[in-house]
């Protein structure tokens, strides 16, 4: 069709897997067969992990092949639901994810309308999701995962069925997309039914994932390619910040209004981590970080007071965790010596109920979120009101 994936491979064993990885190029997504919810799923980033990780992949999907995707850095996500009947196919929701592509779908926070994405690209995605659920002869609900990188579109995977986000966009947009394509299924068409054009809402809605880390002693927080989240919320208002701050509170999230932000972050998120800690250090906060994070925010005129880690000794960042020093952690991580060396910052922050993000992407919706709740207030209505003022897209 004409329509760009990552470039991937299947691989029954370890030596396939290797030929395949060295073809693609790495990092590589890797996965079993017939697993749910990106069980042992993983970005595996050099032969040394690729060969580790068949072990591991073998024992979860016995003589099943392995599947190998490229892994697109720096991409966002997206989500699309449709419903078609066959012949006619109508957008229910386009979803944009705030983590970026690698994190798990049903990990990851989204907003819908997406607030990020230029008209062409949202164009082109419809475009695509109504060619493929031709193609595939869709009757009912199905949902497209694509990624966007530097401007292209990319499918990741497409679900000939209804998705976890179903009851999300059809709360957000007040079509009963389950009970539509029942019907459909039955053998109704759209126009009998009368949903023939996409519901574009003008107010903004956030779905926010729910863990269960503090119930389980040990638990990294860390998000990855498998899901962790064992529900869901979701926030409404005028605007994004104000949308995400509600789902922030929802899922047990209180964001702070003042106080001290711990940024600690890897170097290639380094450039980008500037404006999010502009945006919090004009709000009045204190910002606080290790010493390449430290180092790097002095050079761009951020004044800040450097915090050891915890292997550098004490007083270190933990401890300042545990003293009610902190109100907000911001701690990114790829490799797994720096994941193993911040896992106690991670765990503090359950412990002590502190607000915290693995993410850059993340970060950036907090601080948002924080400047929103700092200069206006929540606005609360009837869900029935929010959809009375629903648009329709031609």
């Amino acid at each position: 069709m004409g329509i760009l994936q990552p470039e991937n491979g299947i691989a029954g064993n370890e030596e396939e897997a290797v030929s395949v990885a060295d073809k693609i190029g790495y990092p590589v997504v890797v996965r079993p067969s017939f697993v749910l919810g990106g069980r042992a799923m993983e970005i595996v980033y050099d032969r040394k992990d690729l060969e580790y990780y068949m072990k591991d992949a073998v024992e979860v999907s016995p003589g099943k092949p392995i599947l190998i995707d490229r892994f697109l850095d720096n991409a966002t996500e997206i989500d699309v639901d449709a419903i078609s009947d066959g012949r006619d196919t109508v957008i229910g929701g386009l979803m944009e994810h705030i983590e970026e592509a690698g994190i798990h779908s049903g990990d990851s926070a989204c907003v819908l309308p997406p607030i990020s994405l230029n008209v062409k690209i949202v164009e082109k995605i419809k475009e695509y999701t109504k060619a493929i659920a031709k193609e595939l002869n869709v009757v009912g609900l199905m949902n497209i995962q694509y990624a966007v990188r530097r401007g292209i579109i990319y499918v990741l995977e497409v679900n000939p069925r209804a998705s976890r986000t179903i009851p999300f966009v059809s709360k957000a947009t007040g079509i009963p997309l389950a009970k539509l394509a029942t019907k459909v299924i039955m053998g109704k068409t759209l126009k009998n039914l009368g949903f023939t054009r996409e519901i574009v809402p003008s107010h903004v809605s956030c779905k926010e994932s729910v863990f269960p880390f503090d119930r389980f002693s040990g638990v990294d927080t860390i998000l990855g390619p498998e899901m962790k989240s064992t529900g869901e919320v979701m926030g409404i208002d005028c605007s994004f910040g104000l949308a995400f701050a509600k789902s922030q509170l929802a899922a047990g999230q209180k964001l702070p209004l003042s106080g001290t932000v711990f940024v600690s972050v890897k170097d290639e998120d380094k450039m980008a981590l500037l404006e999010i800690v502009f945006s919090l250090y004009d709000l009045g906060f204190k910002i606080r970080a290790t010493r390449g994070t430290a180092a790097f925010l002095s050079q761009h005129g951020i004044s800040i007071q450097r915090v050891n880690k915890v292997r550098e000794g004490r007083p270190h960042i933990v401890d300042m965790i545990k003293n009610g020093e902190i109100d907000l952690v911001i701690n990114t991580t790829s490799s797994k010596k720096a994941i193993s060396e911040s896992y106690s910052i991670r765990r503090a922050t359950l412990t002590f109920n502190i607000p915290y993000t693995t993410t850059l992407a993340g970060a950036k919706a907090t601080s948002l979120a924080i400047k929103a709740l700092i200069e206006g207030e929540l606005g609360v209505k009837t869900i029935q009101e929010y959809h009375r003022e629903l648009t329709i897209d031609d």
